[in-house]
């Protein structure tokens, strides 16, 4: 018998027929023998909507009120699911974050939790009572109703097995496991058995959407092992593997040969700055990053250019593209303090990352990516590393040509099987 704290996103909630499908794979779990803790999104595209009513209330909302109206989405899917496993003849509840408590620090709108209290909840799962809790949401100190971002019912999830010293988390999503790449781009992807904490949090941060990056980091810090599935398998084939989550130890204990590169991830959603003739002295650049720091705008990818005869230089760096407009009306505010000449935008850009452990004891990596983009004539706009990522920027519209091209020079193409 295994503890399992299992979560199904929106997609996966979205009506009464996927909310059927939800409980006869929990009631599965169940039958096993397992003692079951389930965490819910809300319907998919019902966020949006409370988000939408609250700006049409008021253009500067209270936070504290915005989480009592947008929580309501996974309340709705919590006592939904545990009606439905009833009726399936499931032992069941709800338990909303303030009745456990899910205790939240910090901000309204986006809560960080500090501790679970778990003494209802496993005295419930250990009685054979499926616990079902809605994601995303908690109670701060002053017991009002706090949520956690965008996002934040993977983050729940994670700290809810965590918290129960759960065997595993398995989330549910609408694919199937942890890709080499996006299938969408490149048919031949793999799907992966084992991916490690480290890989997949830098698959997350450069544009892999299986998973968000807050409840990897989470996950890694609280050694909580993950499983990614798909809630559109019929609930017989639970013991087929998605993609597991693990440490690095794990992985390598275990029988499975490591690759070099594990994946490679593209994003999107990048905008690119040029900020002219700067002054080239101590304290410029910090002017620059310092306000954008401020508004709360994450910086990427940074290259500060050579000298200009020691006594200017040029910044590029990256931001998210829905930032884009407002860090230039930052800087240009700023303009005088800084010193520059002028600025220079592009939106049409794109991250292509490599990523994996094996980049720690092989050298080569980047400079098989560089050579192969440089023979299909992709430019490279600016680089960025970390110990287990290469990262490029390059245009947007060359990003599936990169990804393909990169995904069979590090040979993780899938063979192909016989018609």
């Amino acid at each position: 018998m295994a503890r399992i704290v299992m979560k199904f996103g929106g997609t996966s909630m979205a009506g009464m027929e996927r909310i059927r499908n939800v409980a006869a794979r929990v009631k599965y779990v169940v039958e096993q023998g397992n003692e079951v803790a389930v965490v819910v999104s809300a319907m998919a595209g019902e966020t949006d909507r409370l988000v939408n009513f609250c700006r049409e209330a008021s253009a500067l909302y209270d936070p504290a009120e915005y989480d009592v109206v947008v929580a309501a989405g996974e309340q709705i899917t919590s006592g939904l699911l545990a009606m439905t496993l009833k009726a399936m003849g499931v032992e069941a509840r709800s338990w909303l974050g303030w009745q456990l408590p899910i205790r939240t620090v910090e901000t309204h709108a986006k809560a960080r939790i500090s501790e679970i209290e778990t003494d209802a909840l496993l005295a419930a799962m250990t009685s054979g009572q499926v616990a079902v809790i809605p994601g995303f949401q908690g109670m701060m100190e002053d017991g009002r109703i706090s949520t956690l971002g965008r996002g934040g019912s993977d983050t729940s999830a994670v700290a809810v097995a965590a918290a129960v010293k759960a065997d595993r988390c398995d989330i549910y999503t609408d694919v199937d496991g942890v890709y080499t790449t996006d299938p969408r781009i490149v048919s031949r992807a793999r799907k992966l058995g084992m991916v490690t904490y480290e890989e997949m949090l830098e698959l997350a941060s450069v544009g892999s959407k299986v998973l968000q990056t807050r409840s990897v980091a989470l996950a890694m810090k609280e050694r909580v092992r993950v499983q990614v599935l798909s809630s559109f398998e019929a609930p017989t084939q639970n013991d087929i593997p998605g993609t597991l989550i693990v440490s690095e130890d794990e992985i390598e204990d275990s029988s499975m040969e490591r690759q070099l590169i594990t994946g490679i991830a593209h994003d999107k959603n990048e905008a690119k700055i040029i900020v002219t003739r700067v002054p080239d002295k101590p304290g410029a650049v910090a002017s620059i990053f310092g306000p954008l720091a401020e508004a709360s705008i994450n910086v990427d990818m940074i290259i500060q250019n050579d000298s200009k005869d020691n006594e200017e230089t040029d910044v590029t760096f990256t931001v998210p593209r829905a930032d884009l407009a407002r860090s230039v009306d930052i800087l240009e505010a700023r303009k005088d303090a800084i010193g520059f000449r002028r600025i220079i935008t592009d939106a049409e850009v794109a991250k292509i990352s490599v990523v994996g452990v094996g980049m720690r004891s092989h050298a080569g990596v980047a400079a098989l990516m560089f050579q192969t983009l440089a023979e299909r004539g992709i430019n490279i706009e600016a680089i960025s590393t970390s110990e287990i990522k290469v990262s490029v920027l390059i245009d947007e519209d060359e990003t599936e040509l990169a990804v393909r091209v990169l995904h069979t020079a590090y040979g993780l193409d899938a063979e192909q099987t016989a018609a």
